[in-house]
Protein backbone atom coordinates (compact mmCIF):
# COMPACT_ATOMS: atom_id res chain seq x y z
CA UNK A 1 0.00 0.00 0.00
CA UNK A 2 2.53 2.66 1.01
CA UNK A 3 4.87 1.82 -2.50
CA UNK A 4 1.91 2.13 -4.24
CA UNK A 5 1.00 5.74 -2.93
CA UNK A 6 4.27 6.89 -2.95
CA UNK A 7 4.75 6.10 -6.48
CA UNK A 8 1.28 7.48 -7.39
CA UNK A 9 1.95 10.61 -4.66
CA UNK A 10 5.15 11.59 -6.40
CA UNK A 11 3.79 11.57 -9.46
CA UNK A 12 0.65 13.46 -8.62
CA UNK A 13 3.25 16.09 -7.49
CA UNK A 14 5.18 16.30 -10.45
CA UNK A 15 1.98 16.10 -12.96
CA UNK A 16 0.45 19.33 -10.77
CA UNK A 17 4.38 21.41 -10.34
CA UNK A 18 4.36 20.75 -14.76
CA UNK A 19 0.82 22.11 -14.87
CA UNK A 20 1.70 25.42 -13.02
CA UNK A 21 5.01 25.79 -14.95
CA UNK A 22 3.27 25.42 -18.00
CA UNK A 23 0.34 27.55 -17.34
CA UNK A 24 2.65 30.40 -16.09
CA UNK A 25 4.93 30.36 -18.86
CA UNK A 26 1.99 30.22 -21.56
CA UNK A 27 0.69 33.25 -19.68
CA UNK A 28 4.18 34.99 -20.28
CA UNK A 29 3.72 35.11 -23.43
CA UNK A 30 -0.06 36.02 -23.52
CA UNK A 31 -0.69 32.45 -25.23
CA UNK A 32 -4.13 30.31 -24.54
CA UNK A 33 -1.95 27.67 -21.68
CA UNK A 34 -4.93 24.91 -22.22
CA UNK A 35 -2.61 23.29 -24.69
CA UNK A 36 -0.12 23.11 -23.19
CA UNK A 37 -1.25 22.31 -19.91
CA UNK A 38 -3.13 18.84 -21.48
CA UNK A 39 0.30 17.98 -23.21
CA UNK A 40 2.15 18.17 -20.03
CA UNK A 41 -0.53 15.99 -18.09
CA UNK A 42 -0.25 13.31 -20.50
CA UNK A 43 3.62 13.15 -21.15
CA UNK A 44 4.31 12.60 -17.30
CA UNK A 45 5.04 8.92 -17.65
CA UNK A 46 6.71 7.02 -15.06
CA UNK A 47 9.97 7.34 -16.70
CA UNK A 48 11.88 10.56 -18.11
CA UNK A 49 12.92 7.92 -21.26
CA UNK A 50 9.23 7.34 -21.66
CA UNK A 51 7.87 10.90 -21.36
CA UNK A 52 10.81 11.86 -24.28
CA UNK A 53 10.15 8.53 -26.74
CA UNK A 54 6.58 9.83 -26.51
CA UNK A 55 7.08 13.14 -26.33
CA UNK A 56 8.39 13.22 -30.00
CA UNK A 57 5.35 11.34 -31.18
CA UNK A 58 3.07 13.92 -29.32
CA UNK A 59 4.53 16.99 -30.79
CA UNK A 60 3.94 15.90 -34.68
CA UNK A 61 0.79 14.57 -33.74
CA UNK A 62 -0.42 16.92 -32.31
CA UNK A 63 0.75 19.55 -35.75
CA UNK A 64 -1.15 17.44 -37.53
CA UNK A 65 -4.32 17.93 -35.58
CA UNK A 66 -3.79 21.86 -35.07
CA UNK A 67 -3.29 22.03 -39.13
CA UNK A 68 -6.70 19.70 -39.69
CA UNK A 69 -8.67 22.62 -37.30
CA UNK A 70 -7.11 25.74 -39.11
CA UNK A 71 -7.94 23.87 -41.96
CA UNK A 72 -11.91 22.74 -41.96
CA UNK A 73 -12.54 25.68 -39.69
CA UNK A 74 -11.27 28.06 -42.36
CA UNK A 75 -13.35 25.92 -45.01
CA UNK A 76 -16.63 25.70 -42.80
CA UNK A 77 -16.43 28.08 -40.20
CA UNK A 78 -17.61 27.07 -36.11
CA UNK A 79 -19.83 23.85 -37.63
CA UNK A 80 -20.61 20.73 -36.27
CA UNK A 81 -19.02 19.12 -39.66
CA UNK A 82 -15.77 20.63 -38.72
CA UNK A 83 -15.62 18.95 -35.14
CA UNK A 84 -16.20 15.66 -36.88
CA UNK A 85 -13.74 16.52 -40.26
CA UNK A 86 -11.21 17.62 -37.78
CA UNK A 87 -11.23 14.62 -35.02
CA UNK A 88 -12.02 11.89 -37.87
CA UNK A 89 -8.87 12.97 -39.96
CA UNK A 90 -6.64 13.66 -36.96
CA UNK A 91 -7.34 9.94 -36.23
CA UNK A 92 -6.85 8.39 -39.33
CA UNK A 93 -3.53 10.20 -40.24
CA UNK A 94 -1.92 9.80 -36.92
CA UNK A 95 -2.92 5.94 -37.55
CA UNK A 96 -1.55 5.85 -40.69
CA UNK A 97 1.84 7.21 -39.63
CA UNK A 98 1.93 4.90 -36.45
CA UNK A 99 1.58 7.60 -33.99
CA UNK A 100 -0.49 6.03 -31.73
CA UNK A 101 1.02 7.60 -28.55
CA UNK A 102 0.24 11.13 -29.51
CA UNK A 103 -3.65 10.21 -30.72
CA UNK A 104 -5.45 10.98 -27.88
CA UNK A 105 -3.99 14.60 -27.57
CA UNK A 106 -3.59 15.22 -31.23
CA UNK A 107 -7.66 14.21 -31.55
CA UNK A 108 -8.07 16.58 -28.00
CA UNK A 109 -6.29 19.50 -29.51
CA UNK A 110 -8.19 19.57 -33.40
CA UNK A 111 -11.64 19.02 -31.66
CA UNK A 112 -10.57 22.06 -28.87
CA UNK A 113 -8.81 24.26 -31.60
CA UNK A 114 -12.16 24.70 -33.42
CA UNK A 115 -13.78 26.47 -30.10
CA UNK A 116 -11.21 29.05 -29.79
CA UNK A 117 -9.74 30.41 -33.12
CA UNK A 118 -11.60 32.86 -34.52
CA UNK A 119 -9.46 34.69 -37.16
CA UNK A 120 -6.06 34.99 -37.54
CA UNK A 121 -5.98 31.08 -38.61
CA UNK A 122 -1.94 30.56 -39.54
CA UNK A 123 -0.72 32.72 -35.99
CA UNK A 124 -3.01 30.10 -33.81
CA UNK A 125 -1.31 27.31 -35.82
CA UNK A 126 1.69 28.53 -34.75
CA UNK A 127 1.07 29.41 -31.41
CA UNK A 128 -0.24 26.28 -30.55
CA UNK A 129 2.70 24.51 -32.04
CA UNK A 130 4.49 26.85 -29.27
CA UNK A 131 2.54 25.75 -26.20
CA UNK A 132 2.86 22.06 -27.48
CA UNK A 133 6.10 22.58 -27.09
CA UNK A 134 6.26 24.25 -23.64
CA UNK A 135 3.81 21.48 -22.79
CA UNK A 136 6.14 18.71 -23.60
CA UNK A 137 9.67 20.59 -22.60
CA UNK A 138 8.71 21.78 -19.28
CA UNK A 139 6.80 18.27 -18.00
CA UNK A 140 9.82 16.49 -19.24
CA UNK A 141 12.02 18.42 -17.53
CA UNK A 142 10.28 18.42 -14.07
CA UNK A 143 10.17 14.54 -14.66
CA UNK A 144 13.72 13.79 -14.85
CA UNK A 145 14.34 17.03 -12.42
CA UNK A 146 11.86 16.64 -9.67
CA UNK A 147 11.88 13.39 -7.79
CA UNK A 148 13.80 11.43 -10.62
CA UNK A 149 12.16 7.53 -11.31
CA UNK A 150 14.54 5.07 -8.87
CA UNK A 151 12.73 1.95 -8.37
CA UNK A 152 16.04 0.13 -6.87
CA UNK A 153 14.18 0.55 -3.78
CA UNK A 154 10.35 -0.46 -4.60
CA UNK A 155 12.01 -3.49 -6.82
CA UNK A 156 14.01 -4.68 -3.55
CA UNK A 157 10.84 -4.10 -1.24
CA UNK A 158 8.52 -5.89 -3.60
CA UNK A 159 10.92 -9.29 -4.39
CA UNK A 160 10.90 -9.87 -0.39
CA UNK A 161 7.34 -9.22 -0.21
CA UNK A 162 6.38 -11.88 -2.59
CA UNK A 163 9.11 -14.07 -1.03
CA UNK A 164 7.04 -13.97 1.75
CA UNK A 165 4.22 -14.27 0.99
CA UNK A 166 5.45 -17.28 -1.24
CA UNK A 167 6.56 -19.04 1.53
CA UNK A 168 2.74 -18.69 3.56
CA UNK A 169 1.38 -19.81 0.37
CA UNK A 170 4.02 -22.91 0.07
CA UNK A 171 2.95 -23.93 3.80
CA UNK A 172 -0.87 -23.55 2.87
CA UNK A 173 -0.54 -25.06 0.02
CA UNK A 174 1.19 -28.28 1.13
CA UNK A 175 -0.81 -28.56 4.49
CA UNK A 176 -4.04 -28.50 2.24
CA UNK A 177 -2.71 -31.40 -0.24
CA UNK A 178 -0.88 -33.68 3.05
CA UNK A 179 -3.99 -33.22 5.74
CA UNK A 180 -7.18 -31.86 3.49
CA UNK A 181 -7.04 -34.76 0.74
CA UNK A 182 -9.86 -33.97 -1.84
CA UNK A 183 -10.48 -30.21 -0.45
CA UNK A 184 -11.71 -27.13 -2.31
CA UNK A 185 -8.00 -25.95 -3.96
CA UNK A 186 -9.58 -22.94 -5.08
CA UNK A 187 -8.92 -20.74 -2.46
CA UNK A 188 -5.34 -22.01 -3.30
CA UNK A 189 -5.16 -21.31 -6.91
CA UNK A 190 -6.50 -17.69 -6.22
CA UNK A 191 -3.27 -17.29 -4.09
CA UNK A 192 -0.88 -18.22 -6.59
CA UNK A 193 -2.86 -16.06 -9.25
CA UNK A 194 -2.40 -13.15 -6.74
CA UNK A 195 1.50 -13.75 -6.97
CA UNK A 196 1.53 -13.95 -10.41
CA UNK A 197 -0.12 -10.69 -10.13
CA UNK A 198 2.45 -9.13 -7.81
CA UNK A 199 5.48 -10.31 -9.75
CA UNK A 200 4.45 -9.11 -13.51
CA UNK A 201 4.19 -5.94 -11.25
CA UNK A 202 7.89 -6.36 -10.63
CA UNK A 203 8.65 -7.14 -13.64
CA UNK A 204 7.46 -3.47 -15.20
CA UNK A 205 9.30 -2.14 -12.15
CA UNK A 206 12.86 -3.67 -13.43
CA UNK A 207 11.30 -2.62 -17.18
CA UNK A 208 10.81 0.81 -15.95
CA UNK A 209 14.37 1.27 -14.12
CA UNK A 210 16.11 -0.16 -17.21
CA UNK A 211 15.06 2.26 -19.09
CA UNK A 212 16.33 5.22 -17.07
CA UNK A 213 19.88 3.44 -17.73
CA UNK A 214 20.52 5.50 -20.91
CA UNK A 215 20.25 8.86 -18.85
CA UNK A 216 21.40 8.32 -15.43
CA UNK A 217 24.69 7.20 -15.14
CA UNK A 218 24.33 6.75 -11.30
CA UNK A 219 22.00 4.17 -11.63
CA UNK A 220 23.89 2.54 -14.62
CA UNK A 221 26.44 2.02 -12.15
CA UNK A 222 24.55 -0.08 -10.11
CA UNK A 223 23.36 -2.59 -12.76
CA UNK A 224 24.40 -5.64 -10.65
CA UNK A 225 21.70 -5.03 -8.06
CA UNK A 226 19.28 -5.05 -11.34
CA UNK A 227 20.29 -8.06 -12.46
CA UNK A 228 20.30 -10.01 -9.10
CA UNK A 229 16.92 -8.76 -8.51
CA UNK A 230 16.02 -9.68 -12.50
CA UNK A 231 17.43 -13.33 -11.46
CA UNK A 232 15.39 -13.32 -8.16
CA UNK A 233 12.47 -12.87 -10.12
CA UNK A 234 12.94 -15.63 -12.33
CA UNK A 235 13.48 -18.25 -9.51
CA UNK A 236 10.06 -16.72 -7.63
CA UNK A 237 8.28 -17.35 -10.88
CA UNK A 238 9.59 -20.51 -10.96
CA UNK A 239 8.24 -21.16 -7.51
CA UNK A 240 4.96 -19.93 -8.41
CA UNK A 241 4.75 -22.45 -11.40
CA UNK A 242 5.78 -25.68 -9.16
CA UNK A 243 3.10 -24.41 -6.53
CA UNK A 244 0.19 -23.86 -9.51
CA UNK A 245 1.62 -27.29 -10.62
CA UNK A 246 1.64 -28.84 -7.00
CA UNK A 247 -2.16 -27.21 -6.66
CA UNK A 248 -3.23 -29.69 -9.66
CA UNK A 249 -2.11 -33.09 -8.85
CA UNK A 250 -5.10 -35.62 -8.84
CA UNK A 251 -4.67 -36.64 -4.76
CA UNK A 252 -6.84 -39.18 -4.18
CA UNK A 253 -5.93 -41.08 -1.02
CA UNK A 254 -2.40 -40.65 -0.58
CA UNK A 255 -0.54 -43.71 0.82
CA UNK A 256 2.03 -41.95 3.64
CA UNK A 257 1.43 -42.96 7.02
CA UNK A 258 0.60 -39.38 9.76
CA UNK A 259 4.58 -39.90 10.12
CA UNK A 260 5.60 -39.49 6.98
CA UNK A 261 3.27 -36.57 6.11
CA UNK A 262 4.79 -34.73 9.25
CA UNK A 263 8.28 -35.02 7.65
CA UNK A 264 7.13 -33.36 4.72
CA UNK A 265 5.44 -31.08 6.69
CA UNK A 266 8.78 -30.19 8.66
CA UNK A 267 10.56 -30.11 5.32
CA UNK A 268 8.09 -27.37 3.83
CA UNK A 269 7.93 -25.30 7.17
CA UNK A 270 11.67 -24.88 7.21
CA UNK A 271 11.17 -23.59 3.66
CA UNK A 272 8.80 -21.77 4.19
CA UNK A 273 10.74 -19.90 6.91
CA UNK A 274 13.94 -19.24 4.26
CA UNK A 275 11.89 -17.76 1.95
CA UNK A 276 9.73 -15.26 4.65
CA UNK A 277 13.04 -14.46 6.60
CA UNK A 278 15.86 -14.55 4.27
CA UNK A 279 18.31 -12.55 6.64
CA UNK A 280 18.31 -16.66 8.43
CA UNK A 281 18.66 -18.44 5.77
CA UNK A 282 21.63 -21.21 6.24
CA UNK A 283 22.86 -22.95 3.00
CA UNK A 284 24.17 -25.74 5.01
CA UNK A 285 20.82 -26.44 6.89
CA UNK A 286 18.99 -26.12 4.12
CA UNK A 287 20.90 -28.94 2.27
CA UNK A 288 20.69 -31.26 5.30
CA UNK A 289 16.87 -30.54 5.00
CA UNK A 290 16.92 -31.33 0.94
CA UNK A 291 18.63 -34.41 1.70
CA UNK A 292 15.92 -35.73 4.12
CA UNK A 293 13.38 -35.61 1.10
CA UNK A 294 15.54 -36.49 -1.82
CA UNK A 295 16.17 -39.66 0.46
CA UNK A 296 12.65 -40.17 1.17
CA UNK A 297 11.78 -39.58 -2.36
CA UNK A 298 13.59 -42.28 -3.46
CA UNK A 299 12.59 -44.61 -0.96
CA UNK A 300 9.29 -43.90 -2.17
CA UNK A 301 9.77 -43.81 -5.69
CA UNK A 302 10.77 -47.88 -5.25
CA UNK A 303 7.11 -48.66 -5.25
CA UNK A 304 6.71 -47.27 -8.74
CA UNK A 305 5.63 -50.21 -11.27
CA UNK A 306 6.56 -50.22 -14.85
CA UNK A 307 2.55 -49.94 -15.87
CA UNK A 308 2.82 -46.63 -13.40
CA UNK A 309 5.65 -44.85 -15.22
CA UNK A 310 4.72 -45.11 -18.59
CA UNK A 311 3.45 -41.41 -18.82
CA UNK A 312 4.34 -38.88 -16.65
CA UNK A 313 0.17 -38.55 -15.16
CA UNK A 314 0.01 -41.77 -14.72
CA UNK A 315 2.98 -41.23 -11.96
CA UNK A 316 1.77 -41.75 -8.18
CA UNK A 317 0.67 -38.33 -7.08
CA UNK A 318 2.81 -38.95 -3.51
CA UNK A 319 5.84 -39.29 -6.31
CA UNK A 320 5.11 -36.02 -8.01
CA UNK A 321 4.01 -34.15 -4.99
CA UNK A 322 7.95 -34.90 -3.26
CA UNK A 323 9.15 -34.01 -7.20
CA UNK A 324 7.80 -30.83 -6.96
CA UNK A 325 9.13 -30.48 -3.22
CA UNK A 326 12.32 -31.05 -4.34
CA UNK A 327 12.24 -28.71 -7.14
CA UNK A 328 11.25 -26.08 -4.95
CA UNK A 329 13.93 -26.45 -2.75
CA UNK A 330 16.18 -26.48 -5.18
CA UNK A 331 15.02 -23.32 -6.45
CA UNK A 332 14.73 -21.53 -2.75
CA UNK A 333 18.59 -22.52 -2.76
CA UNK A 334 19.10 -20.92 -6.09
CA UNK A 335 17.20 -17.67 -5.04
CA UNK A 336 19.67 -17.08 -1.86
CA UNK A 337 22.62 -17.79 -3.36
CA UNK A 338 25.58 -15.30 -2.53
CA UNK A 339 27.94 -16.51 -5.77
CA UNK A 340 25.04 -15.24 -7.89
CA UNK A 341 25.42 -11.33 -6.68
CA UNK A 342 29.06 -11.96 -7.66
CA UNK A 343 28.78 -13.51 -11.17
CA UNK A 344 26.53 -10.50 -11.77
CA UNK A 345 29.20 -8.05 -11.07
CA UNK A 346 31.57 -9.40 -12.62
CA UNK A 347 29.57 -9.50 -15.57
CA UNK A 348 29.81 -5.59 -15.26
CA UNK A 349 33.64 -5.57 -15.04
Amino acid sequence: MFRSFHFNGSRILKTGLAIFLTASICLWFGWPPVFAVITAIVTIEPTVSDSIKKGLVRFPASAIGSAFAVLFITLFGNSPITYTLAAVATILVCYKLKLHAGLLVATLTAVAMVEVIHDHFLVSFFIRLGTTTIGLVVSTAVNMLIFPPDYRRDILKSIRSISERAGTMLEHTFHTVLFEGDADLREGRELVKQLTTEIQKTENLIHYQRDEFSLYSKVRKREAELLMAERQLLFLHNLEFHLDALLRIPLHNLKWSQAERNIIMQAVAELADDLQNSVAYDHETHQRQLKIITDFFWEDSKGITTSDAVHPTLFPPEFRILYELITIYDLVDNFFDPNSVKAAQKSEA
